[in-house]
């Protein structure tokens, strides 16, 4: 068990990520029990061993498996470039083949192709009643939208940053609202900085954890949003803090394409 800092220099800063470099013979029963153990919002498990600089990896929150994780997924990239040599790595995950680049603590993953689809009226209610924000606190610049590049996570862009930095939100009821709706991963809420500067805050109630503090896959994510809704001139990159309002500030770095899969790059670092 190894633990490393994604999206940060610091380790006490970022997101958190377990590695288990050897699960190729555990359960997914075991696995679970593993993350729960961490406490950690994922531990990444690699389930095949490194073969031509591909391995096959697998992620657990403490509730349950995640389709797929950008902070464990750039955790161990940079961990075995540290052991193997900076360059590129592919991992096959739930979601499919992801490629990766690692040189100098840093890794880059390219995302599956977005997916982008309108939010039903009733669910942007239900979560702005679970955030306890109201539809004129929304940028009406940046509609609401269910975005997914691995995972589906619902988009709300807030206007004032008073209001963003204000929410606050009842985990037992946000983790009520992503089971019923089959949401794995979180809810994004993002606020405008500038043009290309984001900050980000992604409800996750996972064992102690409720809100994650540096997410990828809502980057990747967020990502294919900008792009299919013409909020970005591409190919663009676009900045995203995170983790400020839970003590662990990180940086996420997100390159748009015209097409194809979004890229996200940070550092990671161990812990301890």
């Amino acid at each position: 068990m190894l633990r490393y800092a994604a999206f940060t220099d610091d380790p006490s800063g970022g997101n958190p990520a377990g590695i288990v470099l050897d699960a190729a013979d555990a359960s997914a029963a075991e696995m679970l029990a593993v993350a729960a153990q961490v406490g950690y919002a994922e531990t990444a498990f690699v389930v095949s061993p490194l073969h031509e600089r591909r391995v096959g990896l697998r992620y657990f929150s403490p509730h349950a498996e995640v389709p797929f994780c950008g902070h464990a997924t750039v955790a161990t990239a940079v961990l075995l470039g540290e052991r193997h040599g900076a360059g590129t790595f592919t991992f096959d995950t739930p979601v499919g083949a992801v490629e990766l680049t690692t040189a100098d603590g840093r890794a880059s993953f390219t995302s599956v192709d977005p997916l982008v689809t309108e939010l039903p009226a009733a669910d942007v209610d239900e979560l702005l009643d679970l955030l306890g924000l109201r539809h004129d606190d929304l940028d009406e610049l940046h509609p609401p939208r269910l975005a997914a590049a691995g995972n589906p996570h619902p988009v709300l862009v807030v206007r004032d940053r008073a209001r963003f930095d204000g929410f606050t939100v009842d985990p037992l009821a946000a983790r009520r609202v992503l089971d019923a709706h089959g949401w794995p991963a979180t809810i994004t809420v993002v606020h405008r900085r500038e043009p290309l500067v984001f900050e980000a805050r992604n409800v996750f109630p996972v064992g102690t954890i409720t809100e994650d503090p540096a997410t990828g896959s809502a980057a990747a994510a967020f990502g294919g949003y900008l792009r299919a809704l013409g909020l970005v001139e591409v190919p663009a990159r676009v900045t995203i803090h995170q983790g400020r309002h839970v003590g662990r500030p990180g940086l996420l770095i997100v390159d748009v394409p015209a097409e194809g899969g979004i890229v996200v790059t940070g550092s990671a670092v161990p812990i301890g």
